[in-house]
């Protein structure tokens, strides 16, 4: 990632919505996602701080030839930005996970039976894994996702409770861009990441989304809401916008 870029070359797949491309940069193929935005007004270059995630945004459709113009002419930015992004956790024995805001080491007991389970003393807590080494890494994740649908299950089911509505569906998903979403039809969508969060920021997402679904909005009103059901919303909201996008250090990216 620190070799110095050549001339770029982009693959464009011709289809609909967002194309799946790969920019060359020093003789690395990087995967390019290009899209379109309504919102944006000009185009833009991302590079997500720690996956490496690249994205191209366009204003429209008419924007997308520019769009891929404008990404060979910023290849020495965004070989800067990945050379930034620090390396991937694979949720390996011995790596360091965030479990609900607390940092917790992963350790393989091959012999013993019981799946995965949290071995927490005053000092030091483990997520301890059974089974091969080499399935740990799918098992730690597949538990964190299952611990995550279960907070978040209850959350919403506690949220709705207090606003009168009846249950509704909870998805998990993996965005890169969000953590949290709310469909018209009433179900609702998280990140299984924020599992790794500390409590009161999975707490806030949940009611987040669950004040969605009186309120499709982000106005007055929503967030008046939103505050009676979690009381300080900031706290939440900065600790996501400083440190969430960490979490997507961990694992492999999942549907």
């Amino acid at each position: 990632m620190g070799v110095r870029p050549q001339v770029p070359e982009l693959r464009i797949k011709r289809q609909s919505g967002n194309r799946r491309d790969v920019l060359k940069i020093g003789g690395r193929a990087v995967p390019v996602t290009v899209r379109t935005n309504p919102r944006a007004t000009r185009l833009i270059v991302r590079v997500h701080p720690n996956t490496g995630e690249v994205a191209v945004i366009a204003p429209n459709s008419r924007a997308l030839e520019r769009a891929l113009d404008f990404a060979r002419s910023e290849t020495d930015w965004i070989a800067g930005r990945l050379a930034a992004v620090p390396e991937p956790i694979g949720l390996v024995p011995g790596d360091i996970v965030p479990y609900r805001g607390r940092e917790h080491i992963i350790r393989n007991e091959p012999r013993a039976r019981g799946g995965v389970w949290i071995d927490s003393g005053p000092r030091k807590a483990y997520i301890v894994a059974t089974g091969h080494e080499e399935h740990v890494p799918r098992r730690v994740r597949d538990w964190l996702r299952a611990e995550a649908k279960r907070e978040l299950v209850e959350s919403v089911r506690g949220y709705s409770t207090l606003l009168g509505l009846a249950p509704t569906r909870v998805t998990l998903r993996d965005p890169s861009t969000r953590w949290g979403s709310c469909s018209s039809s009433g179900v609702v969508s998280f990140s299984w990441r924020l599992i790794m969060a500390p409590p009161y920021v999975l707490s806030y997402v949940a009611a987040h989304e669950v004040a969605h679904l009186i309120h499709m909005n982000h106005g007055t009103r929503f967030w008046t809401l939103v505050e009676q059901l979690v009381g300080d919303t900031e706290r939440p909201r900065e600790w996501l916008r400083t440190d969430g996008a960490a979490l997507h250090r961990y694992g492999p990216v999942t549907a």
